[in-house]
């Protein structure tokens, strides 16, 4: 593997970021090299002064004015690469994580936690930014530097230059010893972020049930622990790093010592001169400022790759990828022996098969934990099956790109997802392109606008977060508002109508009858009378398919619906 490919994937860098990181550290190089330029001129003007050689003072002026522009050229060129491309490679880093979760799988997020992909987006892409930006470079750059300077020793005096550079590899072994230690303090330390995180997240989204069961008291008692733990892990994984990096530091600087005591017993023994052993000196003083300061960088690379495997476990996860020009011949939508399972553990579809035509109501019932969902997002992949087969008019839905896909669908589900934006805008999500003539058509058909055009701006009233400021049967509407508006020959409902009243869902169900036309709807519902009037039922019942029919040939064979009908229907009569 080459160079560029290990930096690539050991800092979960692009191709270009890899080349640029490169580019940084020869620049950081380059710049610890020509900081060595105002101790050679130094050196030559005390020899001038020992040697009593005339001193050329406008020749030493000219010397020390190029030397600072060096310096200062050489800044420039090691900023540009260390830093502003940098942070565009982190703009590039971002951008290719954020179509990286576009391609993946929701079988990916249903296995991660929230808080804990968050922190990989947003922490784990900052430290890793800072790192190639600060750290690496500075190490590498160091580390070329000092075994050209450290060589370069060798043609004066190899007895000094020994004095000088032992105590290099040992200082680094030190410091590379503790990775193991380091690892394993930096990763308990990010889990204990990712637990706080975590538990606020929770206690932000549950606030309002914390405070309808005056939980407050209990829910800070469970917190104070995990914030007492970031902070132990916090003080554990910076004291791993210093004890080693300290202790590499302490023996660097024992090389100035060595060097002195090497240097005096061969000048006392006539042989070494005085300005060989004042060079060495010099040089000395140089040497091991930027190698101190690699150390300190050697550790926190060493900690840098806890958040490299994070980041690299969602880059090389596998993506849902296919064909991008479809090939069904009609819409109807067919499962054959379906197996799935979220996990090994429990199977959740055992061998599924019915149609669900185009031109009618396919309405799947059964009790929690049936599947019903379940298949309604196998439907339309957002799940890959490892057993059987989904066909969309023919058309095997695993060999078609996702995104491609779901141009044919219009989903409906029981959570909904809003915007902080106006009402508009959350409707014209089903159509980016669609005039507002055309969503407030589709609103109204979700009678959307009887509470939209009494809101403070109308049409254009900002929703608040997730559409806090609406009651729960209005996000819905705006969820079926959608739908509507993307009008597409798919249409899959899971409870679409459960938080609307009876009035509405009447209302919303005479809309969906013009909607359905020549469509192929599959609708999931509790409610006997929201899938009263569907084509055909599918009853599930333990991840198989119980029962299959029209109503009135399941309300006559006296199965599950037949008793669901029932159960419902005494419920209704119940008072108190």
């Amino acid at each position: 593997m080459s160079i560029i490919e290990t930096l690539r994937h050991k800092y979960a860098l692009t191709r270009q970021g890899a080349k640029d990181l490169m580019k940084s550290s020869l620049a950081s190089a380059a710049m610890d090299i020509v900081l060595m330029l105002p101790v050679g001129l130094m050196f030559y003007l005390v020899k001038d002064l020992m040697e009593g050689n005339a001193l050329n003072t406008w020749g030493y002026v000219w010397k020390i004015g190029a030397c600072l522009l060096a310096v200062a050229a050489m800044e420039y060129v090691k900023y540009n690469y260390q830093f502003v491309t940098v942070y565009l490679e982190s703009g590039r880093r971002r951008i290719s994580l954020a179509e990286k979760l576009r391609r993946l799988p929701l079988s990916f997020f249903g296995k991660k936690d929230l808080a804990d992909l968050t922190s990989t987006i947003m922490a784990d892409a900052a430290t890793i930014e800072t790192g190639t930006s600060h750290w690496v470079p500075e190490l590498i750059g160091s580390m070329i530097s000092t075994t050209l300077i450290g060589i370069s020793l060798f043609f004066f005096d190899w007895r000094m230059a020994l004095a000088a550079v032992w105590v290099i590899p040992v200082a680094i072994s030190i410091v590379l010893f503790s990775s193991k230690f380091q690892n394993r303090f930096n990763r308990r330390n990010v889990q204990a972020k990712v637990a706080l995180a975590d538990s606020i997240q929770e206690g932000l989204e549950a606030f309002q049930d914390i405070r309808a069961n005056d939980a407050e008291r209990k829910y800070l008692q469970g917190l104070w622990p995990r914030i007492d733990s970031v902070e132990k892990r916090a003080i554990q994984a910076e004291l791993g790093v210093a004890v080693f990096v300290v202790s590499g530091q302490m023996v660097l600087k024992l090389g100035i010592a060595t060097i002195a005591l090497v240097g005096a017993m061969l000048l006392s023994a006539g042989n070494l001169n005085v300005l060989t052993f004042f060079m060495f000196l010099l040089v000395a003083s140089r040497l091991y400022d930027p190698m101190s300061g690699s150390l300190i960088n050697l550790g926190a690379v060493v900690s840098l790759g806890v958040q490299s495997e994070r980041m690299d476990e969602i880059l090389n996860h596998a993506e849902q990828r296919g064909e991008e020009t479809l090939s069904n011949k009609g819409y109807d939508i067919e499962f054959k022996d379906v197996r799935f399972a979220y996990d090994s553990s429990e199977t959740v579809l055992d061998g599924v098969s019915f149609t669900a035509k185009q031109g009618e109501v396919t309405a799947l019932i059964g009790p929690s934990g049936s599947g019903k969902t379940t298949i309604s997002r196998l439907a339309s992949r957002f799940w890959d099956i490892p057993s059987g087969t989904i066909t969309v008019g023919g058309m095997d839905i695993s060999k078609i790109d996702p995104e491609t896909l779901m141009g044919l669908y219009s989903i409906v589900f029981q959570d909904v997802t809003l915007f902080n934006n106006t009402v508009l805008e959350n409707i014209r999500i089903g159509r980016k392109d669609a005039s507002e003539a055309e969503v407030i058509a589709a609103a109204r058909l979700a009678h959307v606008d009887v509470f939209a055009e009494k809101l403070p701006q109308g049409w254009n009233t900002m929703i608040g977060e997730n559409g806090s400021e609406l009651s729960g049967g209005e996000r819905q509407r705006i969820s079926i508002a959608r739908a509507f508006l993307k009008d597409a020959p798919i249409i899959l409902m899971d409870e679409a109508t459960a938080s609307l009243d009876v009035e509405n869902e009447t209302f919303i169900q005479e809309s969906l009858s013009r909607l359905v036309k020549d469509k192929t709807v599959i609708i999931i519902a509790h409610r006997m009378r929201t899938v009263a009037g569907a084509d055909k039922i599918v009853v599930l019942k333990e991840g198989r398919v119980e029962e299959c029919g029209t109503p009135a040939e399941l309300t006559a064979s006296g199965g599950f619906y037949k008793r669901m009908q029932d159960i419902q229907q005494g419920a209704l009569e119940w008072n108190l």
